[in-house]
């Protein structure tokens, strides 16, 4: 059971690196700045940094994910819901990835879980509040306030260069591009990786290899095979999802993907060290969307709706998706 669960979590970090990096280089292979191939090798790398980096100092967000639901007192049945719950976000990554929508995997994995949990349980008691609380404010950072400040950089930024030449200006940030996506990407990892850390974690405990302590220590080999999983989801690109958000959603340029990822990281950046699990997708699609409300007629507000349609419609139906499963096979295994 131990091989089958760790072949699940590899391949839901996988799934991710494959539908959520894309959205953190979006920009700067929608203008150019970067190869679509030099851009994949920098956000692997960056991802594969920050996963491994911030599972070290500041697992926070790991230890919300270990606690995010009650999956019971029996082993056996709590390890199946958990199986069921990643399921659930495998297939809806994939749905969703057909379609190029660059939907949360933070989120279906937490209302899978959820979903899963109650199944187990058949009690209310499984969703603990705490935990909910940190994601749901995660949720609320990572959305209105990031489309903002992307808002107001690049306003800032637009108003400060526009004496200058613009090509040169552009040549300027296409260099800038490389820092923001890294740093992006980075991000990414710091933040993602530690999602499926935590959950992994979980799984150990159910297998009885793992006892809960004062402190939340992570082992090494756990965070290296997220972390390494993300980084093959990430090489294996979402050129979809690139196209979707860099390209359809909002006519880029250098000046302005810089701004969207410096607005992004910001918040990323204080999440992650505050342990408030939050979507990178979210954050880095609304600090496009920032960018693009100044320049409205670029903006092609019906790719808008359909990603905020995907936004909505991931948590009902990965903890549907949780539930159901989760119940089918406890009626087959037990």
């Amino acid at each position: 059971m131990h091989a089958f669960f760790a072949i699940l979590i590899i391949a839901v970090a996988m799934v991710n690196g494959w539908t959520d990096a894309p959205s953190a280089i979006a920009g700067c292979v929608s203008t150019r700045s970067l190869t679509p191939k030099a851009a994949l090798v920098l956000a692997a790398v960056c991802n594969f940094s920050g996963a491994v980096l911030m599972a070290v100092f500041r697992p926070g967000v790991a230890e919300t994910l270990y606690g995010i639901a009650d999956f019971g007192d029996d082993p056996s049945s709590a390890l199946i819901s958990l199986c069921c719950a990643l399921i659930s976000v495998i297939i809806w990554a994939s749905v969703a990835c057909i379609f190029g929508l660059p939907t949360s995997e933070s989120h279906a994995l937490i209302s899978g879980l959820t979903g899963a949990a109650f199944a187990s349980n058949m009690s209310f008691g499984a969703i603990r509040q705490g935990e909910w609380s940190s994601v749901l404010l995660g949720m609320l950072i990572s959305t209105l306030p990031v489309l903002i400040f992307s808002f107001v950089i690049y306003r800032v930024t637009s108003k400060m260069f526009a004496e200058q030449d613009r090509r040169r200006t552009m040549r300027y940030f296409k260099r800038v591009q490389f820092i923001s996506a890294g740093s992006s990407a980075f991000l990414h990892g710091a933040q993602d990786s530690q999602k499926f850390i935590g959950v992994y974690m979980l799984g150990l405990s159910f297998l009885g290899k793992y006892s809960e302590s004062e402190n939340f220590e992570i082992p090494l080999y756990v965070t290296i095979i997220c972390a390494a999983a993300m980084t093959m989801g990430t090489m294996m690109g979402g050129s979809r999802i690139i196209k979707k958000v860099g390209c359809e959603m909002t006519r880029l340029d250098p000046l302005s993907s810089s701004a969207a990822d410096t607005a992004s990281s910001a918040f990323l950046g204080v999440c992650s060290y505050l342990g408030i699990p939050t979507a990178t997708t979210h954050a880095k699609t609304c600090a496009l969307m920032g960018v693009g409300l100044f320049k409205k007629n670029d903006t092609d507000f019906r790719v808008i709706s359909q990603i905020f349609l995907a936004w909505f419609l991931t948590f009902p139906i990965c903890a549907l998706m949780g539930f159901l499963l989760s119940l089918f096979a406890h009626h087959l295994f037990l």
